[in-house]
């Protein structure tokens, strides 16, 4: 039995039962391709459960507000994805008349569908011959073949891409990439793999050669960003201000507090005294409460977040700044360490 073989064999003994594993439905497979990108499968079920009862096809996705899709979003992170999603589900309606496409070549012309999401739509949906390169496939093919290229690197990716079609099952395509990806996930995982119970560890190179921790091996991460955001609480009864964030930064076009970001940590005290703060309000503002900082981590960004709550109201708003009822807060697309600090601040 050939290792494409002995892999399905074991899938269809310990697969686990998930929502979009027994369908042909691209919609429904992209939808789920897309919200699992860097999301364990615990993490995004109920998010694809939440999206699906919501928008039960692609034509009513596409008819959805933005603010809509990134409230739905919400706590996932990576918001760039609800964005492109939408933006995917808009393209289909109006190129391909609300019909998800199955073809890999129409797949990577769409927003945000990269050449692994259209290998799995592609094969899942309609068993074209492509072979499934994700996280937990690169971490098996390094350890079975041995193969020390960082697999983030260009030659790595090529090397890893081409191990995969060779290795495909070309009368099961579907299956055995359902079978490279759930043998990475529950048996052969980054720690502690339960090389007892692999059924092809005899050829394995990793387990002959004691190289299980060592691969797959991969290039330093790119350098992380350290940024200061202080957030300015300001309250009127019922009302809290919030500012509308642009385009151009993390968060796109969701909903945060004015904010005053900082080259350093700075005290609350220092923050009020700064320039600019004075410019904003026209006078010296009083510092009503202060909060611990707290660390947010993003994927090259670490997020040093102060909150200092002030007594004064704006004599002018800025553009992007108004007033809204604490109630309606539900209402906004609001980054996950924002709406954890209003959430428990008015015990929403």
């Amino acid at each position: 039995m050939n290792f494409s073989d002995e892999l399905i064999q074991w899938y269809l003994k310990n697969k686990r039962e998930l929502p979009w594993r027994d369908t042909t439905n691209a919609y429904v497979i992209w939808l789920s391709e897309i919200i699992l990108q860097q999301t364990r499968v615990e993490q995004g079920m109920p998010y694809f459960y939440r999206f699906i009862e919501k928008y039960p096809d692609v034509k009513s996705f596409a008819a959805a507000d933005e603010g809509d899709i990134l409230n739905l979003w919400q706590g996932l992170g990576y918001y760039s994805r609800g964005r492109n999603m939408l933006k995917t589900a808009r393209l289909v309606v109006d190129q391909f008349g609300g019909k998800f496409p199955v073809d890999y070549q129409q797949l990577t012309g769409l927003k945000g569908i990269g050449g692994y999401t259209a290998a799995a739509i592609s094969s899942f949906a309609a068993n074209e011959p492509r072979a499934v390169v994700d996280g937990n496939v690169f971490r098996v093919l390094a350890r079975y073949f041995g193969i020390s290229e960082p697999i983030n690197s260009t030659k790595g990716k090529k090397i890893f891409q081409h191990t995969a079609d060779e290795l495909l099952n070309k009368e099961h395509p579907a299956r055995h990439n359902q079978a490279m990806m759930e043998f990475g996930a529950m048996l052969c995982k980054p720690k502690n793999p339960d090389c007892r119970l692999c059924p092809v560890k005899t050829a394995c190179y990793a387990f002959n050669n004691n190289a299980i921790t060592v691969l797959p091996l991969k290039l330093k991460k790119t350098k992380i960003r350290e940024r200061f955001l202080n957030y300015l609480l300001i309250t009127d009864h019922d009302t809290i201000l919030m500012n509308k964030r642009d385009e151009k930064d993390i968060w796109a076009n969701m909903y945060d507090l004015p904010l005053i970001e900082t080259p350093a940590r700075l005290s609350s005290a220092q923050v009020i005294a700064l320039p600019q703060v004075n410019e904003l309000f026209g006078r010296e503002i009083k510092i009503i409460d202060t909060f611990p900082i707290k660390k947010h981590l993003l994927t090259h960004q670490h997020l040093h977040v102060q909150f200092i709550h002030v007594d004064s109201l704006p004599i002018k708003l800025e553009q992007k700044w108004f007033y809204i009822n604490v109630n309606n807060l539900e209402k906004l697309p609001l980054p996950k360490i924002i709406f954890i600090f209003i959430n428990n601040l008015f015990n929403l």
